[in-house]
């Protein structure tokens, strides 16, 4: 085995992975709530020769903060602190989000803006679609419309929410039965949305030193590559002219 070659190839899979998770950022970076990817390299043994040391990337999402940003519509709410938002996927499963852009349904649901229903401590919130009365929801995550209370905004936290699947639109699943929500007491603040926990101009820079990095990589696997055809050539030709 070429232990360089396989090396370089091992380097040019995982900067390649670190590039799959630096696009993903960029496209979440407008999502609200949304939470980065970050990648790590680490060194692994090769499974069948030992002495060959193969760069592996791993990748782990983080929770920090995002910037809450105002935004004036009673319907967006953002969490100031850690924890998620339950909502109701169409199979019935729950799932969790930071993202806070909410609305009201024609059945006057309160629904994410993918259709969603969110979920309160009894279940969906159910709005009267015919009361023109002002939506207002309290740091505790009280939901009422006028003076009178239609439910209450689960949030719930985990103690290692990095095990969540992310599953896309900014949804996390709980797949692990060991992973169990509690109530987290973390403020509401209505007329606000948590922007993502990246920025573009990072993600970029990052994608400049991932291509610089995988362009090094290929270049010893092209040298490599060549320096084994000069070496067949020369062993398979003992007596050059």
């Amino acid at each position: 085995m070429n232990v360089s070659l396989t090396q370089a190839a091992a380097g040019m899979t995982a900067v390649a992975r670190w590039q799959e998770v630096i696009a993903q950022n960029l496209a979440g970076a407008v999502v609200p709530g949304f939470k980065r990817v970050e990648t790590a390299f680490s060194a692994a043994t090769h499974p069948y020769f030992p002495n060959a040391i193969l760069p592996v990337s791993h990748v782990v999402r983080n929770f920090s903060q995002g910037h809450l940003r105002p935004t004036g519509a009673p319907t967006d709410v953002a969490l100031d602190g850690p924890g998620f938002f339950e909502v109701q996927l169409p199979d019935g499963q729950t799932a969790f989000t930071r993202d806070g852009e909410f609305r009201v349904d024609p059945q006057g649901q309160l629904v994410t803006k993918e259709g969603h229903i969110v979920l309160g401590d009894g279940g969906p919130i159910q709005l009267d679609p015919n009361n023109g009365a002002p939506l207002s929801i309290s740091a505790d995550g009280t939901v009422a419309q006028g003076g009178e209370v239609r439910g209450k905004l689960r949030v719930v936290a985990f103690a290692e929410p990095h095990r969540l699947e992310w599953i896309g639109a900014g949804l996390f699943v709980a797949r692990d039965p060991a992973l169990v929500p509690t109530t987290a007491a973390t403020p509401v603040r209505q007329g606000f949305l948590e922007s993502g926990n990246t920025s573009p101009v990072t993600e970029m820079a990052h994608l400049i030193a991932a291509l610089r990095q995988f362009e090094a990589m290929q270049r010893v696997l092209q040298s490599q590559d060549e320096r084994l055809g000069r070496a067949i050539q020369e062993l398979g030709n003992p007596n050059p002219v």
